[in-house]
C-alpha cells in the first residue's frame, strides 16, 4: 500500500519524537512491502516564528492532501509565560481541528502490567485497566461565542453552546467503539447544574436503544473524576463534552505512570490525527532523553485507522519488547538500572519489527 502521511512536529520535542515515529514506519514499510511518503509542516510556535500564524494555511493544504497526519507536540515558555500574548501555539491546535472536522479525540488508556509499579496508584487498583475516553473536539466552552473580556478587565466570559448534530454524531461514534470493546458506555456531564449537560443525557437516552446490546450508564464529572482514581477498571468507553474530557484525560493519563507511554487519535469528517497526549516538554528538547513511545504508539493507530491492522500489532508488539527488556528512556527506567536515549529506543522498536 502507498500512505502519504503529514507530518507535524511542532515544538520542544516534537520533532525528535516524530523522527523515531517515522524510523520505526519506515521499518513496517520495508517488512510489509509498503511505500510511506511524508510531507512536512509548520505548526505551533515555530509556524509563529517563522510565518506570524500558528496554523498556516499552507500546513492546513498539506493536511488536506495527505492520507493521514502525524502531530508532534506544541508549546513554548515564551508564549506559556505571557499571558497577554496576541497570538498563541494552542490557537493553533484549536483551529487545525475545527478546520479538519476532527471531531472527536480518541485516547486510549491501557496500563502495561510491567509498568503498573510505576503509577501513583496502587499496583492492585491499576492493574488490568484498559478503557478508552473520547472527548468531543471541536464545541463547548473552548469555542462557544460570546467570549472575552471587559474594558477594565476586571470581568472574563466564555459561553458554553452544544448543538444536537453535535452530540448526536460524538454519542454515535462512541456506541460504535463500545460495541467493538466491552460494550459498556459511560456518558459524563454535569446535568444536574448545566443545560448543555442536560442536552447531552437527554440525547444519549433517545439513541440508547438503537444500540441495546451496549449497557450505558450516566456519571456527573465531579463523581468520574473520583471513580477513575478508585476503580479504574470498571470503565470501557467514558464520552464527554470538551472541557470536562480535557480534565478528565489527563487526569486518567497519569495512572498508567508515564505520560510518555500513551497515543491518541482526533478523527471526524476529514483526514484523521494521531498524537502523544503529552506537551512539548521544552527542557528535554535536543537533548535526546525524551520518550518517544507514545508517538510511535500513534503511528500504530495511524496504521489500524488506515486498514494496517497487522502492521499497527507489529509495532504494539515491537513496544512491548523494549518495555520487557528495559530498552527505555529515563522516565522509565527503574531505579539503578540503565537509561537509553530517544534515537537508541526508536532504534530498537525499528529493530524489532
Amino acid at each position: 500500500m502507498n500512505l502519504k502521511i503529514a507530518l507535524l512536529p511542532g515544538d520542544g520535542i516534537g520533532p525528535e519524537i516524530v523522527g523515531e515515529a517515522v524510523k520505526v514506519l519506515d521499518a513496517v514499510a520495508k517488512k510489509y512491502g509498503h511505500e510511506f511518503k511524508y510531507e512536512k509542516a509548520l505548526v505551533g510556535a515555530s509556524a509563529i516564528d517563522a510565518t506570524g500564524d500558528p496554523y498556516p494555511e499552507e500546513t492546513h493544504q498539506v493536511c488536506l492532501r495527505n492520507d493521514a497526519v502525524l502531530f508532534g507536540a506544541i508549546g513554548d515558555p515564551k508564549y506559556d509565560n505571557n499571558p497577554n500574548a496576541p497570538v498563541r501555539p494552542e490557537q493553533g491546535l484549536l483551529r487545525m481541528r475545527k478546520s479538519l472536522g476532527l471531531f472527536a479525540n480518541l485516547r486510549p488508556l491501557a496500563v502495561f502490567d510491567s509498568l503498573a509499579h510505576r503509577s501513583p496508584l496502587k499496583t492492585e487498583i491499576v492493574k488490568g485497566a484498559d478503557f478508552l475516553c473520547v472527548r468531543e473536539l471541536t464545541g463547548g466552552m473552548y469555542f462557544g461565542r460570546p467570549q472575552g473580556r471587559s474594558e477594565d478587565g476586571n470581568t472574563a466570559y466564555d459561553t458554553c453552546i452544544y448543538t444536537r448534530e453535535e452530540i448526536e454524531r460524538i454519542l454515535e461514534l462512541s456506541f460504535k467503539l463500545a460495541r467493538g470493546r466491552r460494550k459498556k458506555l459511560t456518558v459524563v456531564d454535569k446535568a444536574n447544574v448545566i443545560a448543555t449537560s442536560r442536552l447531552w443525557r437527554q440525547i444519549a437516552k433517545e439513541m440508547s436503544p438503537k444500540y441495546p446490546d451496549v449497557e450505558v450508564e450516566f456519571m456527573f464529572v465531579d463523581n468520574a473524576a473520583m471513580q477513575i482514581i478508585q476503580r479504574p477498571t470498571h470503565f470501557d468507553v467514558i464520552v464527554t463534552e470538551n472541557l470536562f474530557g480535557d480534565i478528565l484525560t489527563d487526569e486518567a493519563s497519569v495512572i498508567s505512570g508515564s505520560l510518555g507511554m500513551l497515543p491518541s487519535a482526533s478523527v471526524g469528517s476529514e483526514v484523521a490525527l494521531f498524537e502523544p497526549i503529552h506537551g512539548s516538554y521544552p527542557q528535554a528538547a535536543g537533548k535526546n532523553i525524551a520518550n518517544p513511545m507514545a508517538t510511535i504508539l500513534s503511528a500504530a493507530m495511524l496504521l489500524e485507522h488506515l486498514g494496517l491492522a497487522e502492521e499497527g500489532k507489529a509495532i504494539r508488539e515491537a513496544v512491548d519488547k523494549a518495555i520487557e527488556k528495559g530498552i527505555v528512556t529515563e522516565d522509565l527506567a527503574n531505579k539503578g538500572e540503565k537509561s537509553y536515549t530517544t534515537s537508541a529506543v526508536g532504534d530498537f522498536v525499528a529493530a524489532a519489527i
